[in-house]
């Protein structure tokens, strides 16, 4: 039975957003200042979650369906993956953004607010999420050899919505700590998970009209990940000698490769 991807997709970006937005509501129930050490756990959990996906289902999917096209199955995998890297090297320093506890605003020159440039800074890695989790329901919806199933790409879904509720939480509360209202710092947060459904919708388009080069296309979304993982996420939650941030990325690694490996 066909299945619209569009609407698959817009499903499951929808879920990650909402997800997303759950986590920024934690900034309700909390003081305005956090556990360093829960801090490092959560961003740990998303790096563990973004790194198996990328791996189990990413990179993996697009080797084989690579070979099942008759393609090398290194050359396309390789490449997509080191042009996703590259653009998100490129983003980084065009998009201006600040991370949170940081004095100086990366990107290129802007006047914009610190809360506003806080909250890009999240929203810059929710598009490559956006795409995997698009660009695997497409390939769903169309079927074909290679291609995972609709629980595969739930599967997905459901991690990179585990991952989004740390995440939401991680630009709400620093906001909140900042001196922003709850109800603000609420807002942000949650509209730092805008690009989720944008991204998701990139990847539909994309697995349409560029099928060919599918293998490619998640390849670019895994590197694209990886990049912020590396970047981002493991710098901060390794800073110092603490190892919450290790024990979040171990049990996020965990429990992606289960949902892959029991959905997919």
């Amino acid at each position: 039975m066909m299945q619209d991807p569009l609407v698959l997709a817009l499903l499951g970006t929808g879920f990650t957003f909402a997800a997303t937005a759950v986590g920024a509501a934690s900034v309700f129930f909390v003081k305005r200042t956090t556990s360093p050490a829960a801090h490092k756990a959560m961003l740990g959990f998303a790096a563990g979650v973004m790194i198996a996906a990328s791996v189990w289902s990413l990179l993996i999917p697009a080797q084989e369906m690579a070979a099942e096209q008759g393609q090398s199955e290194w050359l396309p995998t390789t490449l997509g993956f080191l042009a996703g890297g590259a653009f998100l090297y490129l983003l980084d320093h065009l998009l201006p953004h600040l991370h949170p506890g940081a004095d100086q605003p990366e990107g290129l020159p802007a006047r914009l607010r610190r809360t506003t440039l806080l909250v890009l800074a999240v929203t810059l890695h929710n598009l490559p999420e956006g795409m995997a989790v698009g660009l695997s329901f497409a390939m769903a919806a169309g079927g074909g050899a290679g291609a995972p199933t609709v629980a595969a790409a739930s599967a997905l879904a459901l991690g990179m919505g585990l991952q989004n509720l740390p995440e939401g939480a991680a630009i709400s509360l620093p906001l909140y700590k900042e001196g922003v209202s709850r109800p603000r710092a609420f807002l942000y947060g949650a509209a730092s998970g805008v690009m989720e459904p944008l991204g998701g919708l990139i990847g539909v388009l994309l697995a349409v009209t560029m099928a060919q080069v599918m293998p490619s296309l998640l390849a670019f979304a895994a590197g694209a990940m990886i990049y912020v993982v590396v970047e981002e996420l493991v710098p901060e939650a390794s800073d110092g000698h603490g190892h919450a941030g290790v024990i979040g990325s171990m049990l996020g690694f965990a429990l992606m490769m289960l949902l892959d490996v029991a959905l997919g």
